[in-house]
């Protein structure tokens, strides 16, 4: 080999060390989250004090994004971002989660099973553990759980019952296809759509009833298109702050401190003040021609046999069984203590 073929090669292999190296560490110090969430919300403002808290700790050029309001797609799609290495984290609720660990549709999916904030807490903190150890078998790291309030039905027309809502058609997650079997062998329409779809589909009437929370009502102006709300806790909206397990480990042990311990105040703050917003929400609402539907008694005795009747349609498909199994017997040995 000539000495200057020689020596091209050499200069060429390194400068693609250099430059490799270089991308490498540029990678490294990018933290890019997605989330549904609206921009300057309470939620998108505790995910940027994280980012502050893994940015101080990262040091040198570490740029730090979240991506708000849907603009990565549906919360399956954000899922799917984040296992190609598009987004190394994101904000979701059980909607996304699920499609990362099914079992963690414990916490949301089943309606009318949790009474309060409190039967919540107990069976998440009960099944943390076992649960984040899941996650970071399949590659993600959970940093903190939050909620967003109880999902509550907002429609167009006024309804009390559950054959009032037969006869109307629901905003349905995209990816939920089991709910979507289930809601439809019952008598109901449910519409697949994705939460950008929502106002719109209102607007034309292709929906005609979406279940949220009232703080996303509030802050995405659904109860202007759908101004009755049925005042039913019907399940709490779950979500976790999640990043992947290589954004993780490419993380130093300071950083990946300061983004735990900043994640975990994240998380407390979100649940605390969402749960707040529930009723401040329903208030501000009300101000603007919001109309609050009151089950009566036996009207909401007809849903809670509603809810008997979903559980064993639910265990096994949209739920694993033995996560259904488990939240069951967690919740009767929280209420026989209460009780004792």
């Amino acid at each position: 080999m000539r000495r200057e073929t020689f020596l091209r090669i050499v200069s060429f292999s390194l400068t693609w060390l250099v430059l490799g190296a270089g991308s490498a560490v540029a990678v490294d110090k990018q933290l890019r989250i997605g989330t549904l969430v609206p921009k300057n919300s309470l939620y998108h403002r505790q995910l940027m004090e994280v980012g502050e808290a893994w940015r101080a700790a990262q040091g040198g050029d570490a740029k730090y994004v979240v991506y708000t309001d849907g603009s990565q797609g549906g919360e399956a799609e954000i899922s799917r971002r984040m296992r190609i290495g598009q987004l190394q984290g994101a904000l979701i609720s059980v909607v996304g989660l699920k499609e990362i660990e099914p079992s963690v549709a414990a916490l949301q999916n089943m309606p009318l099973l949790f009474r309060n904030w409190e039967e919540l807490d107990y069976v998440r903190e009960k099944m943390r553990g076992s649960m984040e150890k899941k996650f970071f078998d399949k590659g993600f790291v959970v940093l903190s759980w939050g909620d967003g309030g109880w999902i509550r039905f907002f429609s167009k027309e006024p309804a009390f019952r559950p054959d009032d809502y037969r006869k109307m058609k629901f905003f349905a997650w995209g990816a939920e296809a089991e709910q979507q079997a289930i809601m439809k062998s019952l008598g109901y329409t449910p519409v697949p759509l994705e939460t950008a779809d929502i106002l719109p589909s209102m607007q034309t009437g292709m929906i005609s009833v979406v279940p949220s929370t009232p703080y996303f009502a509030l802050a995405s102006q659904i109860f202007a298109s759908a101004p009755n709300m049925l005042e039913i806790n019907w399940a709490p909206l779950v979500g976790a702050l999640v990043v992947t397990r290589k954004a993780w480990d490419d993380m130093s042990p300071t950083a990946q401190e300061a983004v735990r311990a900043a994640a975990e105040r994240a998380g407390a703050q979100m649940r605390a003040k969402a749960r707040q917003e529930v009723d401040e929400a329903v208030a501000a609402m009300q101000k603007r021609g919001l109309v609050v539907n009151r089950p009566t008694p036996e009207q909401m005795r007809e849903w809670n046999e509603l809810g008997e009747k979903l559980y064993p349609r639910i265990r096994g498909s949209m739920v694993p069984a033995d996560t259904f199994d488990e939240v069951m017997a967690l919740l009767k040995s929280y209420r026989a203590g209460k009780r004792n």
